[in-house]
């Protein structure tokens, strides 16, 4: 679609010829004709003339736009190329996510504002890297800031945890309502290391609240995590139609009937409602900006978002910073009691391999730099869904989903999908991530396997790097390699650091060398565009100083051996083993 319309998005249609060839797309076409815009049903009686009137051009056209597609999509090495000097791809990716940076608010757009957590890795080991160095100290606090101002935002959800797909706007105020368990998975990691580097135990509370949220609402009973929450819902328990954000929002009156209870200590008069709703920035008529809500569903209506600090609205009611947080505690809690009773937006309760993954390298990554065993212990018990049931031992392959069916039993379709390039770099990481919170050898072997399967199934011998879908499936015209880290990072770039890792691990240095290629046959981007494939970037550093080993001997057990583990466990230091 972006290759002959130039335009992307949902909802997306494509035509197709009955051989599977796309001759013709389009998107956001409205149900009925509209004053700018074709309606859907127009568009179809057009095209079903068109295949009888015009079939030859159609069909030529269709040829035209597979080729424009190959040549758009192959990445491969060029001649003899090399990998890209780390140092200089480092340094353009620091300038550009610099110049895109927003110093007011953080984030690296006006809006809409995601909350790309690879530029947020990228940025972490850019300072570990340059630690005295102005441009060092700069990386460091443009990640603080953004996850800070992230967490204060609405994007963050204030009363029933986890982060929402993305804002709306440039200050993380109005969100897309969703909530997808990859967004949760990497920022409960990012969160973590901004703990693990800054010792500020604001950002170890946001890590507890998303692995809270997910614990709580994205769990299956088997082990495995749901997908993603929707964004609409019914309003109430009559109403006949959904709204985007009804779960979440909320009107003044509302909140002045919850909390009306005076405050002890407080200038006179101070009820619970005026503290909480300073401090969230809630307003009578609502506090939505109407340029962001074309649709009027959020009218009236306020997305809680904190306004300013503890200390700034304690003194506005003459009240002790701690006694403030007690109070907003109570608050939320009122709340979260409240939303309780209203009508759920939708659970989609497929799980999904790659996600899962995502999503057990945040837990594992949190229990190792919050020192807490019991987000191990849930990211263990992940590991055990996948392999019990995303996992077919006789071959040794991946599967990519199953679901939540009848009684809440874990079902597979009748023709499981098999596992996709990004299924297996993912969990791969995954594990690797557990083995090393754990220190539980099994989960190790299962990624070296899973590592060679990977390389069997998706290797591209001739360009290098790994297609992002298996040879032999007649359903696909094209094999592509993704080229952009986005919302979530692209597989061949968390492959890079996967193979790295094995290689250590294994000792097999022809996966050092299978890293070499993919940074190879991505140059090209790497030395001038690498903001958009920050995380493979990233993984040039590791592929260029090589890994650091540590290694600790000792009873396992021992107390002097799990203080050695705190020891290295609290110190942020990436490319290590």
């Amino acid at each position: 679609l972006q290759a002959t319309s130039g335009g992307g998005g949902w909802p997306m249609s494509v035509w197709l010829t009955p051989d599977l060839k796309p001759f013709a797309g389009g998107t956001y076409f409205p149900p009925e004709d509209g004053v700018h815009r074709v309606g859907f049903r127009t568009v179809l009686l057009r095209i079903a003339e068109q295949w009888k009137e015009n079939k030859d051009a159609l069909l030529e056209n269709s040829q035209k736009i597979l080729e424009a597609l190959l040549h758009m999509s192959e990445v491969h090495v060029r001649g003899q190329e090399s990998p890209p000097p780390s140092k200089e791809v480092m340094a353009t990716c620091f300038q550009q996510l610099s110049n895109s940076y927003d110093e007011d608010y953080g984030g690296f757009s006006k809006s809409p504002k995601f909350p790309t957590p690879v530029n947020l890795n990228f940025l972490f080991t850019f300072w570990a890297l340059h630690r005295t160095t102005p441009e060092g100290a700069r990386a460091l606090q443009m990640a603080l800031h953004t996850l800070r101002m992230m967490a204060h935002g609405g994007i963050h959800d204030h009363i029933s945890q986890g982060f929402h797909r993305y804002s709306t706007d440039q200050h993380w105020h109005v969100p897309h309502f969703e909530k997808m368990l990859y967004d949760q998975g990497q920022l409960a990691a990012a969160y973590s290391r901004a703990f693990q580097i800054s010792g500020d135990e604001f950002f170890a509370d946001v890590a507890r609240d998303i692995l809270l949220y997910v614990s709580r609402d994205l769990s299956d009973q088997a082990g495995g995590f749901y997908s993603a929450e929707d964004a609409d819902s019914y309003p109430n328990s009559t109403s006949k139609e959904k709204r985007e954000g009804a779960f979440c929002v909320w009107e003044a009156e509302e909140i002045r009937a919850l909390l009306p209870d005076p405050v002890e200590g407080a200038t006179e008069g101070t009820t619970l409602a005026d503290v909480f709703m300073h401090h969230y920035g809630v307003k009578e008529t609502g506090n939505v900006d109407p340029m962001k809500d074309p649709h009027q569903e959020l009218k009236g209506k306020n997305v809680l978002a904190a306004q300013c600090s503890a200390e700034v609205t304690a003194a506005r009611f003459g009240l002790e910073p701690g006694q403030l947080g007690a109070l907003l505690r109570e608050g939320r809690q009122r709340l979260a009691a409240a939303r309780a009773q209203r009508p759920r937006p939708h659970l989609d309760t497929k799980m999904l391999a790659a996600w899962n993954g995502l999503m057990i390298s945040g837990f594992a990554q949190a229990g190792v730099a919050l020192a807490k065993q019991e987000y191990v212990s849930r990211a263990v018990h992940a590991a055990a869904f996948l392999r019990r049931h995303l996992f077919d031992p006789a071959s040794g392959r991946l599967l990519r989903s199953c679901y939540r069916g009848k009684d809440n039993m874990v079902e597979q379709s009748a023709v499981p999908i098999q596992g996709f390039l990004q299924d297996y770099a993912f969990v791969i990481q995954a594990l690797f991530d557990l083995y090393e919170a754990s220190l539980e050898q099994g989960w190790l072997e299962w990624a070296l396997q899973l590592q060679h399967m990977q390389d069997k199934l998706f290797w591209d011998p001739s360009g290098f790097a790994y297609f992002s879908s298996e040879a032999g499936d007649p359903s696909l015209l094209l094999r592509l390699k993704d080229d952009q880290d986005g919302a979530e990072p692209t597989a061949n770039s968390v492959a890079v650091t996967n193979l790295l890792r094995a290689a250590c691990y294994s000792g097999h240095t022809e996966w050092v060398e299978k890293a070499g290629q993919i940074l190879a046959a991505f140059s090209e981007s790497l030395r001038k565009i690498p903001i958009i494939l920050p995380e493979m970037a990233r993984a040039t550093a590791g592929f260029h100083h090589t890994l650091k080993q540590v290694v600790i001997c000792g009873d396992p057990q021992a107390e002097d051996t799990k203080e050695m583990l705190r020891c290295v466990h609290s110190v942020f230091s990436p490319n290590k083993v």
